[in-house]
């Protein structure tokens, strides 16, 4: 099978991948691609495994996610590292003061590209905002919407789950949460397979 290289200086998408792509031939070059300016993660994502292809010249992934929340019409949408560095999560928290409906999403652009197409696949993460921050460190977190991230179906930020509980989690698959690592390992397996057939 041919080797893919994940470009990402993320710990917790690296720690994501190992899980999904367990089956999947690749390996992972630690670098912080550029950002575009945009709102769409399709674009951004596209943009930054055109770069990372560049960079390693062989096929590659990259992702990209946002963070929409309901009640301030999407905000802060693909600038959810901009408002984390600027407003951080107590200043989300601030916006939300008094609001009831605290419906809130990940979604996240996984992009493949061989050198010569280009492959996108979605995932998606519903919940709601937790009222105040919650729960403990980890070197698995991967935002620190963590702390303010309570998953649907559950009563806990992603941050109070213990390693079980966020395994399980993962593991009973529902309507309200689809990995995009998981749906390109899928493809990637049966593309690969097929041509090998």
């Amino acid at each position: 099978m041919d080797e893919i290289v994940f470009v990402t200086h993320n710990k917790g998408k690296i720690a994501s991948a190992q899980k999904y792509l367990k089956d999947v031939n690749f390996k992972v070059f630690e670098y912080d691609l550029d950002e575009p300016r945009s709102d769409d993660i399709r674009y951004i994502s596209k943009a930054k495994v055109m770069e990372a292809y560049e960079l390693v010249k062989t096929p590659c992934i990259s992702m990209d996610s946002g963070f929409f929340i309901e009640e301030l019409d999407g905000f802060p949408r693909a600038y959810v590292n901009f408002a984390l560095d600027t407003i951080g999560i107590n200043g989300i928290l601030k916006l939300m003061d008094g609001k009831e409906n605290r419906k809130c999403k990940f979604t996240e652009c996984l992009s493949f590209y061989d050198g010569e197409n280009l492959y996108q696949f979605f995932g998606y993460d519903k919940g709601k905002l937790a009222n105040k921050v919650l729960g403990n460190d980890s070197n698995k977190k991967w935002s620190d919407l963590w702390y303010i991230y309570i998953p649907e179906g559950f009563d806990k930020t992603l941050a109070q789950m213990n390693d079980d509980e966020r395994y399980i989690r993962k593991e009973n698959k529902s309507e309200y949460t689809k990995s995009s690592l998981e749906e390109f390992a899928k493809w990637y397996i049966s593309k690969y397979d097929k041509k090998q057939n």
